[in-house]
């Protein structure tokens, strides 16, 4: 039925910065994001006159390349995501405020995350106004609602078998290396086991750019990869 609303919503609303502004109100309440967004502001600035601090500046964030800010000094792990090609759409910039570790692994970024999903629509809706163009943002759409990666909790409790995911390890330590290394390759050892079967579901529903992991993240099962979460969590 909310999705409805917003389709007729839209259907109705009319043209221009008037679309824009019914947009972000169906989507999200841009006020409470802007209080919301107050858990952000000891490294990130927005709105007029706003510079780099600990983490970038988020003018104009919406469809903005990953790491992409000429003169910051991004992480290795945020160099990597723009070489990959990650751009900071609807559902990108919702997984990565849900979880950055879990989106962009190895970010300098600490902060915890957004677990509620109206705060964090909220927020989308606040940076939305710092945007040139909000009304042309696509993931301005209903379907931005759901995110491309939603994992039941069925699958979150699928108990991983560690042995079974050594014998899985071989091809993924090809490039990982074993005793957690990171030369030039992330390392996935010692990974929180949640936030590894997240990270491959995100590859495998192409929520993650990198065409190499998503095809090998879609060869994959829900066992194997959480067989695979075991091995890695527990490797010395």
């Amino acid at each position: 039925m909310k999705h409805y609303l917003v389709a007729l919503t839209l259907a109705l609303a009319p043209p221009g910065a008037a679309l824009a502004e019914e947009v972000a109100e169906a989507l999200g309440d841009a006020e409470n994001g802007a209080k919301v967004f107050r858990k952000c502001t000891g490294c990130h600035q927005v709105g007029p006159g706003a510079s780099n601090r600990a983490g970038p500046h988020l003018n104009g964030i919406f469809g903005r390349r990953a790491g992409s800010i000429e003169g910051f000094d991004y992480s290795d792990a945020m160099d990597r995501a723009f070489g990959d090609g990650l751009v900071w759409e609807y559902d990108q910039l919702d997984a990565y405020i849900e979880n950055p570790r879990a989106l962009v692994s190895g970010t300098r970024m600490s902060f915890r995350g957004i677990k509620d999903p109206q705060d964090r629509h909220d927020v989308l809706a606040y940076l939305r106004e710092f945007t040139a163009n909000p009304q042309d943002i696509p993931e301005s759409a209903p379907t931005a609602l759901k995110r491309e990666v939603e994992l039941s909790p069925d699958v979150l409790a699928i108990v991983g078998d560690p042995e079974y995911g050594e014998y899985l390890a071989s091809e993924c330590l090809t490039c990982h290396q074993s005793d957690g290394g990171d030369a030039g390759i992330p390392s996935i050892t010692r990974w929180v086991e949640e936030d590894f079967v997240v990270a491959m579901h995100a590859y495998k529903q192409k929520l993650r750019p990198h065409p190499v992991m998503q095809m090998m993240a879609g060869r994959l099962s829900d066992e194997e990869i959480a067989a695979l979460a075991a091995y890695f969590a527990d490797l010395e």
